[in-house]
């Protein structure tokens, strides 16, 4: 059996991008969870924190139907995206994604059609992981990018309250008012 089959655990897939192509920040997750699969949006389940995080930073809360959602963000410079393009997962949690089956999406594509972001925002451990496993050797060398983890706004992740979680997403506002002023990006590659 080769490493991209399982029988044992579902196929998941990511959705396009949310993005402007003057896009200033990049929001990633992992992969999208069974809720948000069932709904086709990013973030879908009613509990975890991200859409509550970005209607108080974004305007763009929850109740508002998802296309008004994605057109704040978009608006604010803000792109959302998950590392991986596919993978082998049971439930939900990143923790049961089969290493060997990850795919990521690709980011050379991404970057080169979204030349304006500058700052990489991780919505947790295991998007962090596998952003440096499968993308980061792929980038080039041209380019600056600031990379923050900040801790997952999953319901899974309830080490940290909504108010930690909120003020740890104060850096995405103010890396989404940033502009570039040259032809570099105001943040340094880290590797």
């Amino acid at each position: 059996m080769s490493s991209k089959q399982s029988t044992n655990r579902p196929l998941v897939c990511s959705f396009p991008p949310i993005a402007a192509p003057d896009a200033r920040v990049l929001v990633l997750g992992t992969i999208p969870s069974i809720a948000s699969l069932a709904k086709q949006q990013y973030y879908g389940h009613p509990r975890n924190a991200f859409w509550r995080i970005m209607g108080r930073l974004f305007g763009a809360e929850r109740e508002l139907p998802y296309e008004e959602r994605k057109r704040r963000l978009r608006e604010s410079g803000v792109a959302v995206w998950d590392v991986l393009r596919e993978c082998y997962r049971e439930g939900s949690l990143d923790s049961a994604i089969e290493e060997e089956s990850e795919s990521p999406n690709d980011f050379v594509w991404f970057f080169r059609t979204h030349g304006h972001i500058h700052s990489v925002f991780f919505n947790g451990q295991k998007a962090e992981t596998a952003f440096r496993r499968h993308v980061l050797s792929t980038l080039s060398d041209e380019r600056e990018f600031q990379f923050q983890r900040l801790p997952s706004t999953s319901t899974a992740h309830a080490g940290r309250s909504f108010s930690e979680k909120l003020a740890a997403r104060r850096v995405v506002k103010r890396a989404a008012a940033m502009r570039m002023h040259h032809k570099g990006t105001p943040g340094a590659k880290q590797r």
